[in-house]
């Protein structure tokens, strides 16, 4: 039986401090890890992941058909800021999802750039931080999706998504954000939260 080949791009927006990143490595080594174990259970699916460091300056970024999947990381960066580097990842997510029709995965930051990308406004949550493992109440889909009414994740953010991009689907809030996630099957995957922790 031979194995299907999964091709990640993951596009690291920050580097973990440094007691996580001396402990578990980049951003890139994380989800390495979790998704080796997680592919393992699967069977049959070979994982070929691969970094790009997208905050330094001139980052280079991978070409649409060198990867299956691009995936985006959280930060400790304003995904509504116009930093040059904000500006360049948000058109590569968008030139990825309209152009190349690639699936975008994204978590905190990363879930905050693709909905930018796909048209929402993001920016601070006048509500303030969300810092915990909180519960979200999931929406009908999002229940689907996760065979669950309720799903819990660690959330350190202060920034969110304000409205549901075109064509996606809310996938749960909690108490003070409305939009933990956003879906289109096969195509876009974000959450505000952390699964990584």
């Amino acid at each position: 039986m031979s194995l299907q080949l999964l091709r990640v791009a993951v596009l690291e927006c920050d580097t973990p401090i440094d007691p996580i990143k001396a402990k578990y490595g980049t951003y890139g080594d994380i989800f390495d890890n979790h998704l080796k174990e997680g592919l393992e259970r699967i069977g049959d699916v070979e994982l070929q992941l691969t970094r790009f460091d997208v905050v330094q300056p001139f980052p280079e970024y991978p070409k649409p058909d060198d990867f299956d999947v691009v995936h985006l990381s959280g930060s400790k960066h304003d995904s509504y800021k116009d930093e040059p580097w904000i500006l360049t990842l948000t058109r590569f997510v968008q030139d990825c999802y309209l152009i190349h029709h690639k699936p975008v995965i994204g978590i905190c930051f990363g879930h905050q750039i693709i909905a930018r990308a796909l048209g929402a406004r993001v920016g601070p949550n006048v509500s303030g931080w969300e810092v915990a493992v909180e519960p979200m109440s999931l929406t009908s889909v999002g229940k689907q999706l996760l065979r669950k009414d309720t799903f819990s994740l660690h959330m350190m953010h202060r920034d969110i998504v304000y409205e549901v991009p075109p064509g996606c689907v809310n996938l749960g809030s909690s108490l003070i954000c409305g939009i933990q996630g956003i879906y289109i099957p096969k195509r876009i995957l974000c959450v505000q939260g952390h699964p990584e922790y």
